[in-house]
């Protein structure tokens, strides 16, 4: 029996180490995979918090998009306030020329007379202009001008219209003719009365043709057309005035009417 058994231990012997490499080589392999497995836990986290940084990022981009075009959008209204207060004071300024060139001829002592004004007080205390209709009294030019304006200033346009054309009726040629007659043309416009209008800025064109009155009576005419359906004789006017007088207020109108903003 005891001879049985000893080949037994002795295979049994032979076994057992390899049984012991595989428990262990099974343990190491086991490491390797709770190893593996925290690597890729530490890889996922890595990958969320990238993932997670780049929404942030594009959020502060799309923040700061918006943010610069707000700017942008904020500048190109700023500006396009700005060009309407220009705008208003240049037009301002034009009011006030004519204002005081009205007060010129107004009456003595308001304002001292131009060399060479239509109106200028002679020394015999005349005003200067010949009346063209002979026999009538005609009012002082002064007076009649001032207060054909200040009607204008006031949106009386028909009482400005009649006083105006009094004036041309009896100065016809003086240094505030022309001024006259654009007016009346301020006055139909002012009215509604495009067709009028035209017509009042062909007169100041045909009699008046070397009248610094002319830009202005050639972009309002054409301002005039458009309101009438005239448009492509309208940029007729729009373009002479740029063509012919680039650097006045008219031309910086006409550019504009010639380019509008979308």
């Amino acid at each position: 029996m005891i001879r049985r058994l000893v080949p037994a231990l002795a295979v049994l012997a032979l076994l057992a180490p390899p049984a012991h490499a595989q428990k262990k080589e099974y343990e190491r392999l086991q490491l390797q995979i709770a190893n593996m497995q925290g690597q890729i836990i530490a890889l996922q986290r890595s990958v969320e918090d990238a993932v997670s940084e780049l929404k942030r990022l594009n959020q502060n981009l799309a923040g700061q998009g918006e943010l610069l075009r707000r700017n942008v959008e904020d500048t190109r209204l700023q500006g396009e306030s700005t060009q309407a207060a220009l705008r208003d004071v240049v037009d301002g300024l034009g009011e006030v020329t004519e204002a005081l060139r009205a007060l010129r001829v107004s009456g003595p002592g308001l304002a001292p007379p131009m060399p060479g004004d239509a109106g200028e007080t002679t020394a015999d205390g005349g005003d200067g202009a010949t009346p063209s209709t002979a026999g009538a009294a005609a009012p002082p030019p002064r007076e009649l001008y001032s207060e054909a304006y200040a009607d204008f200033a006031r949106g009386n346009f028909d009482l400005a219209v009649q006083g105006f054309e009094t004036y041309l009726e009896y100065y016809p040629e003086t240094e505030f003719s022309d001024n006259a007659q654009y007016w009346i043309g301020e006055c139909y416009y002012g009215q509604g009365r495009f067709d009028e209008a035209v017509d009042a800025w062909n007169k100041l064109l045909r009699d008046f043709a070397s009248s610094d009155k002319v830009p202005d009576a050639r972009v309002k005419k054409g301002m005039a057309l458009e309101r009438l359906g005239r448009r492509s004789q309208a940029l007729l006017e729009y373009r002479y005035v740029l063509d012919r007088y680039p650097n006045s207020p008219a031309a910086r109108i006409a550019r504009e009417k010639l380019n509008p903003q979308s």
